[in-house]
């Protein structure tokens, strides 16, 4: 998601970046009719269906990341990590958490001086909008990199498979079996032997890395199964999970679970395959320089959506969803266009 500099751009990734920002605003889009919808209305179940897509978007900016950031040959020191990766997302985190911080209490009356100096505290110990979980996460990610690039610069195929079949086992499908049964007998030291979902995305890096070295062109019919093969997991499975809770479930959606780590792996080799115009090309590369902004900023068109009676959940949902989700993307591609003419703003805000 976080934007770069390339001179030479990967028209695959920029379309895996746009495939993932567009599921990220669909989530979110969705995130009322299924987690405050009743269990089994038509409503509900068309929100579960979008989002047993969209969920697959955290794997794929990580993906992306790890295709990009991982290559023995980009130069990457302590000091630029340090003082621009990483201090360009502290920038744009806290700006933007101000942002919405500051709105929320003008919405509600109460932009007054202790407010917003209670606003700030919170803002100090990382209290921000529930989306942002992506750039804390993505804080530890980078942070990680010089260790995970000596693994991608040094690692042969066969130890790079054997670090990736390992976090496969405790990061992605220990997490998802843990709640069932024979794994719910467990105690102990061998309940802290899965990683959570923090330090399970580094994996994720490492996975976008493996796989556009060792595997450029995927196998369509492969990436096409573990797709569906995901969605249904997913789909199916938090029908099962929610009927028996009385509630909308999230354990299959969760995107280190296996349902979102097969469906994801699918959407990147359909990336990896899928042919592009011109056109196409030319746009996707627009949204993939936007993504970051368009995720910071997409919140506020949500919102403001929301308070002028357009929302997902008055209409089909099945069409309503990527109707309002592309109206966002278009806004949020606006806010981009007109701040990215901005020096400072386009090279640490966005």
């Amino acid at each position: 998601m976080i934007s770069d500099t390339r001179s030479y751009r990967d028209e695959k990734i920029d379309l895996v970046k746009t495939v993932a920002i567009w599921s990220v605003v669909l989530c979110h889009v969705v995130a009322a009719p299924f987690s405050g919808g009743t269990v089994g209305t038509t409503p509900w179940y068309s929100a579960l269906l979008w989002t047993s897509l969209a969920h697959m978007c955290v794997p794929l900016f990580f993906m992306s990341s790890g295709a990009l950031l991982l290559k023995p040959e980009k130069e990457l020191t302590l000091k630029k990590l340090y003082t621009k990766n990483l201090a360009r997302i502290l920038a744009a985190l806290f700006f933007w958490a101000l942002c919405y911080k500051l709105v929320s209490l003008k919405l509600m009356d109460s932009l007054t001086l202790p407010d917003v100096a209670d606003a700030v505290k919170h803002l100090l110990l990382f209290h921000h909008e529930e989306h942002f979980y992506y750039l804390h996460i993505t804080l530890l990610a980078y942070a990680a990199l010089p260790v995970t690039r000596l693994i991608a610069r040094y690692a042969d195929r066969r130890l790079m498979e054997y670090a990736l079949v390992l976090w496969f086992l405790l990061g992605i499908l220990y997490p998802t079996v843990r709640t069932f049964w024979p794994f719910t007998l467990l105690s102990g030291v061998p309940v802290q032997w899965r990683m959570n979902m923090t330090y399970a995305s580094i994996g994720y890096m490492l996975l976008g890395y493996y796989l556009s070295v060792y595997h450029p062109k995927p196998n369509r019919g492969l990436s096409v199964l573990a797709l569906l093969t995901g969605f249904l997991l997913a789909f199916w499975g938090t029908c099962f999970a929610s009927y028996a809770a009385g509630r909308s479930s999230e354990h299959f959606l969760e995107g280190m679970g296996l349902s979102m780590f097969l469906a994801a792996l699918g959407a990147w080799g359909l990336c990896q395959t899928a042919p592009l115009s011109q056109i196409g090309r030319k746009l996707v590369a627009f949204i993939s320089k936007a993504s970051f902004c368009i995720y910071l900023s997409h919140i506020f068109f949500l919102q403001a959506f929301a308070r002028w009676g357009l929302r997902a959940v008055d209409g089909p949902v099945l069409l309503t969803a990527p109707l309002i989700s592309g109206l966002i993307i278009c806004g949020s591609c606006a806010v981009y266009t007109v701040l990215s003419r901005i020096p400072v703003v386009r090279r640490w805000l966005i």
